[in-house]
Order: C-alpha cells, then structure tokens, then sequence
C-alpha cells in the first residue's frame, strides 16, 4: 500500500471536485417524511449508487417499503471487513421564511469565527458527514488502486423520518453485512479543534399517562373541595418523581446502572466543559439536581426522568371554572448500562398506580423505547482511531458520550451482532434540522482526511 500521505495529498488537491459532488447531492430534495419528495429521495440513491459505483463498489439502491436503501461493497482488500452507515434523507426546511437562501442551493457563508462553512439543508446532517466518508474511499482508490480495508456501506432514506425500511433490510441482507465493526457517521466533534468517538449511547422509554376521576368535566363552584381533582392528582405523583436532590424516586430505578470508569471520568473531566457556560445559552445559570456526579456525567453516563408535556382542563382563550375529568401527561426516560426499558416503564406505572387516590384510575400508552449502548473500549480499533484523528487535527481525541439515542447502532448490535464506532465532524453550532444549516468546511476537508487515516489505522 502507498504511505498514507499520498492519499491525504490527494484529497487536498481534489478539494474543488469533492465540494462540488457534495453540492450536486445536497440539491436533491430528499425530504423523507412529506410523501411529495419521494422522487427526490428515489433520485439521491441513484446519485448515491452511481457515484460509488465510478470509484469500483458493486452498489445498487434497494427497493424498500419506504425509501430506498443504498448497499454498496467493495472487498478487494485483505484488511478487515468495516460496515459505513450514513444516510441521504433530510428533515423538512420548514419555517423558510427563516432561510437567508434557498435551502438547497449550497453557499459557501462566513461564520461568525470567521471560518468558512457549507449552508444548505443536508450540508451537516447527513450528506456531508457522508461524502467525508465517500471523499476518503475515492482518494485510496485512486492512488492506491484498492482500499486499504474490506469496506460496505450502507446508507438510508429514512433516518429523519423513523427509520421503518431499515431493520427489515439489515435482517434480509444479514450475510452480506457480516463485518468485523460498523463506523457510523451521524454523529460530532467535542469543538472546533478536539476530534471526538463517541462511546456511549443513553437508551429510552416513552410513556404517555392519563388520570381519570369523574364521569365528567364538574363546575368548580358546586364540586369544588369534594370532588377528586385529576390535575391535582397528576402534578402530586409527578412532583414525586424526583428527590429535592434530583434523584429519580422510583424504587428499583438504579438497578443496573454503573458506575462510570474512572480513567473515562478523569478525561471528561479534562475537557473544560462549562456548565455554567453551557446553560447560559438557553438563559439558565446554575445545574440541576447534581447529587454527586458532574454535568458531565449527568449528560452522557445518568439516567433522567423528564416530563415533557401535561395539559388537561381548559386552556383556551378567557377563563372556565371546570374541574376536568382527565389529566393527562407524557413522560420520557433516559436510560444507561443496564436498564431494560420495559422494567423502566412497569416500575414507572407501578409507581403511579401506587400513588392513586379513591375513584381515581391510571391508564398509559407506551410510545416505545430501546437499551443504551456502550463500545467495547477495549477493542483495539477504537485505540487506533483514537490515534489517526489525534495525527489529523493535532489535538488528542476525546471519548465523549452522547445524552441521545441512535437507534442504528442498538440494531446493529441486535440484528448484526456488530459493535459500533461513532465518527463524525458536526460541531454544536451546525443548526442541523433548523434553518440555516451550515457544515464547517474544515470539518468537510478534515473529515475526509481523518477517514482516510482511520480506514489506513484500521488495516
């Protein structure tokens, strides 16, 4: 194989090329959850399929119940076997009054660092995180011939929009996708100048609750004192839910959460993050419910419980002096380590029903929920990634977490047996499913240089 620094001289001199593939893909419409893009999604796997197929991947896009699927492979190499995951869908441009240009008609803008960047819907999440990948597999292939590792990708339409076709394809084309580990690209940087991986993943359960008391909504003034109050009811057992000190009241709760390594926790702890500052964003101050663990952690590593939403009564216009019959709330749970989201959500409803009054009743909709990931850090490979994002940008990369779930990884581990590793350029200010979306064009020229020397760390 060539020395890694001819494919990486390749890619600088491509710079033009690569911006202007990336840009003819952002300009196809692939809105994935308004039926009217669904030409535009059908398009962009096509402009997918065919553009790997001009580098020597076998790819095609798969037909699927929803959008179509792009499977591309190429295992010319003796290296070990990677699965690349993307996807070519973007979320809605809506509100567009917003947009200082047509959101798909690619501009190169000033941010307000005075770095450059991509703006366009698409140009962060995820077509732009996908041609690093794509820019990284092109350059081997020109100057080496062959990649340095047995490479597979595939790379949905439906990701911003539920992500149904998916589970089903990986299960159908399960033989195929046999790898050694998937690399995910939907993900980001600690800041401007730390590469990150990110490690861990937090799980969910959705549940959407109702307290029923009276056959019907009541007049204030003649069952007021005496009758039972469903709202009362409702903010009493979700006031309950937490300790004064932030921690979830339900019992069992903690079971099977671990506590966090501490050579993870000594490198987040050096990271300089700022709660402080990172509150002050959104116009608060100090952090909640801390009991024993840092923001840090309480982000990425802990558990939540979180209400997101109540409402019962009138809530119109003016005033009415009603006692409602129902009340109703929905409830979300991030979960860590070990904590099944169906015992999550029978503790939670047990918890409920414990705290119910006379003549009044509980019923509950579950909105579905899924297990946490955690990488297996000591797999070689993440140490080798690690090291080539620390070669490219100079600074050491971090393991980081992430508060959030990516249900792609969870089912590659179920339905593939695959660990995951999580690679990805966004930074916190790309505006990614809001207006003005932006990718930094450092992020999408390094991007491609970091993968070009993580696919040759790999090999």
């Amino acid at each position: 194989m060539p020395d890694t620094a001819a494919v990486l001289n390749r890619l600088d001199q491509d710079r033009d090329g690569a911006l202007a593939r990336l840009f003819e893909l952002i300009r196809l419409r692939s809105i994935s959850t308004d039926p009217a893009y669904a030409e535009e999604c059908r398009k962009a796997a096509d402009w997918l399929a065919g553009d790997l197929a001009s580098i020597g991947f076998e790819a095609k896009a798969h037909a699927t119940q929803g959008h179509p699927i792009v499977l591309a492979q190429d295992h010319d190499a003796e290296g070990p076997h990677l699965l690349f995951y993307g996807h070519y869908d973007v979320q809605p441009v809506d509100p567009i009054e917003l947009w200082e240009a047509d959101p798909f008609n690619p501009e190169i803008v000033t941010r307000e660092d005075g770095s450059q960047a991509i703006r366009a819907r698409g140009a962060s999440d995820d077509k732009g995180q996908v041609m690093t990948f794509v820019e990284a597999c092109r350059a081997w292939k020109t100057v080496a011939g062959r990649l340095p590792c047995k490479i597979t990708m595939v790379i949905e339409g439906e990701e911003e929009s539920g992500g149904a076709s998916l589970p089903p394809f990986l299960e159908a084309h399960r033989d195929a996708l046999g790898a050694d580990i998937a690399l995910v690209c939907d993900t980001g940087m600690w800041d401007t100048k730390t590469p990150a991986i990110t490690t861990m993943l937090r799980g969910n359960t959705t549940e959407e609750m109702t307290i029923h008391a009276a056959s019907r909504d009541l007049h204030s003034g003649i069952y007021g004192g005496v009758a039972a109050n469903p709202i009362h009811v409702l903010t009493r057992i979700l006031s309950a839910l937490h300790h004064d000190d932030g921690r979830i009241a339900i019992p069992g709760f903690y079971d099977g959460v671990p506590d966090l390594p501490a050579d993870l926790r000594q490198q987040w702890d050096g990271l300089g993050f700022s709660p402080e500052s990172f509150l002050g964003e959104i116009g608060l101050s100090q952090p909640w419910g801390r009991h024993g663990h840092s923001a840090l952690e309480h982000l990425w590593s802990r558990p939540t419980a979180e209400v997101n939403g109540i409402w019962g009564g009138y809530t119109g216009a003016g005033f009415k002096t009603v006692i409602p019959a129902d009340a109703h709330a929905k409830v979300s749970f991030r979960l860590v380590g070990d904590q099944n989201p169906e015992r999550i959500r029978g503790l939670f409803r047990q918890f409920v029903e414990d705290r119910l009054p006379a003549d009044c009743r509980a019923s509950f909709i579950g909105h579905g929920g899924g297990h946490a990931t955690r990488m297996p850090l000591e797999d070689p490979a993440f140490a080798k990634a690690r090291q080539a994002l620390s070669d490219e940008w100079g600074t050491e990369a971090a393991f980081i977490g992430s508060g959030g779930s990516i249900p792609v990884v969870a089912q590659f581990k179920s339905i593939l047996g695959l660990d995951a590793m999580l690679i990805g350029f966004a930074l916190d200010d790309d505006r990614m499913h809001s207006p003005n979306e932006r990718y930094g064009l450092a992020s999408f020229q390094k991007g491609a240089r970091s993968w070009a020397r993580v696919l040759a760390a790999l090999a």
